[in-house]
């Protein structure tokens, strides 16, 4: 077994030519020297690069001894945050879980998430799970105002200083926030919440191995010493899996592939993809430019979405994540009726059957003009984890600088809040408000 994830490029061939992706090799080197040498757009927000080897065992002890004080005192930890600030924690415990965990007994704290959405209904059912219940709360946000995790944190915050008091509420809070200013600083400091930083030149979507990301792996129980570890390893050694990814990502773009499907064959694996498809849409949408990050669960989405892929508009291509080997083996019995004809495959295991299913995919759509990127990864521990995020993190700013954009600005967010405050009247907004009223009487 391989001891680092690997990539993959021999599938893409057809649709485009191996020359076509090799013709992209030096404006590849020039991009990822641009990365490196700090020389580009939004380089000021270049902090993610060399993080992990930067990361001392003092900053992780840190972290484990909140998580563990959050664990053996609350039975829930609800982490509030939205888009970068839970999606990669999000990833990274769904992948190490146990598929079933929330409804078995657990000796620790289960985590929740809040802060990214405005359901009110998901809000309600939140704060009733939590009732009488011994809760804390990690709370993310730069600011302390972005309104979705805001409107979480208030409401949750209310609940718990109800429960129990401020002063122990104060004990089982912990802010994630700027390191000087900000209302999340200012209220952290004025209660005495325990605080961590999220750096100043770390984007949000780039901000997993930061305690944004760290402190809610450890809370559910993961080595993040391990998986920091393993994303040492890929910002030591993992340029030329970056460069093949990018390459050949941008030559299928070039060549009209427009959109990418991230491919997974395991199901705890569908929050990585969820936290993906924001690395790479809000680092490469713009300017009219990108590629469409998509992703699909197989063999789930083989059942809703399989025709398309095999025969709708040849615009994508695919990118699959292999995991090499699993937690546990479960073999599929003989019987003697075979009533369903599953016979054939008694005495395999269910992954043996799920490779099969895995590589007979990719021969259907690599014939049915699909190109397919591989990417394989030994095992889902926190090595490799690790190892998935700080690869896809790297390949996403060199692709991005291929494509002649700032990886690391997103300009277009802003616009629905824009919108948003002027409708809900918010004090500032009332130039936007007459706007947005002219506009729905013309429409």
């Amino acid at each position: 077994m391989s001891n680092s994830i690997q990539v993959f490029n021999k599938s893409a061939f057809g649709e485009i030519t191996e020359q076509q992706v090799t013709a992209l090799r030096d404006e590849a080197m020039a991009a990822l020297d641009t990365l490196e040498q700090g020389s580009g757009e939004g380089n000021d927000f270049l902090g993610w690069l060399h993080l992990p080897g930067s990361i001392t065992d003092e900053q992780l002890a840190d972290i484990e001894e909140t998580a563990n004080r959050l664990r053996t005192t609350c039975e829930y930890v609800v982490v509030i945050g939205i888009g970068g600030s839970y999606l990669g924690a999000k990833a990274a415990i769904e992948a190490l879980s146990d598929c079933f965990a929330p409804y078995k007994q657990q000796h620790t704290a289960k985590v929740l998430f809040a802060g990214n959405n405005i359901g009110e209904d998901y809000l309600n059912d939140l704060m009733t799970l939590l009732a009488d219940r011994r809760f804390g709360i990690v709370v993310i946000s730069k600011s302390g105002t972005t309104t979705e995790p805001a409107i979480a944190f208030r409401l949750l915050k209310d609940q718990l200083e109800k429960q129990v008091g401020k002063a122990i509420a104060a004990k089982r809070i912990v802010a994630i926030t700027d390191a000087r200013k900000g209302a999340l600083r200012n209220l952290a400091t004025q209660e005495g919440y325990k605080t961590y930083v999220i750096p100043d030149n770390v984007g949000g979507r780039f901000s997993v191995l930061t305690p944004v990301g760290l402190l809610p792996i450890a809370i559910a129980g993961f080595d993040i010493k391990a998986l920091v570890a393993g994303a040492v390893e890929m910002e030591n050694d993992c340029n030329e899996q970056v460069l093949t990814y990018a390459q050949t990502r941008n030559a299928l773009y070039r060549a009209g592939k427009k959109i990418e499907l991230l491919v997974n064959f395991n199901p705890k694996l569908h929050y990585l993809a969820e936290w993906w498809k924001q690395l790479y849409g809000e680092s490469e949408g713009k300017d009219g430019k990108g590629i469409f990050p998509a992703a699909v669960d197989f063999s789930t989405d083989l059942h809703s979405m399989g025709q398309w892929i095999q025969d709708g508009e040849r615009t994508i291509f695919e990118t699959v994540i292999s995991v090499g080997e699993q937690q546990s083996r479960v073999i599929i019995p003989h019987d003697d009726a075979d009533l369903d004809g599953l016979n054939y495959i008694a005495g395999k295991d269910v992954d043996y059957v799920n490779k099969m299913a895995e590589l007979g995919t990719r021969l259907a759509h690599v014939d049915g003009h699909v190109p397919n990127l591989l990417i394989t990864v030994p095992a889902l521990t926190e090595r490799y984890v690790g190892q998935l995020i700080y690869f896809f993190e790297k390949a996403c700013g060199v692709s991005g600088y291929m494509l002649k954009v700032n990886p690391f600005n997103q300009p277009g967010v802003e616009a629905y809040k824009k919108n948003m405050f002027a409708l809900l009247n918010k004090p500032g907004y009332e130039l936007a408000s007459q706007e947005i009223q002219e506009k729905l009487r013309k429409a």
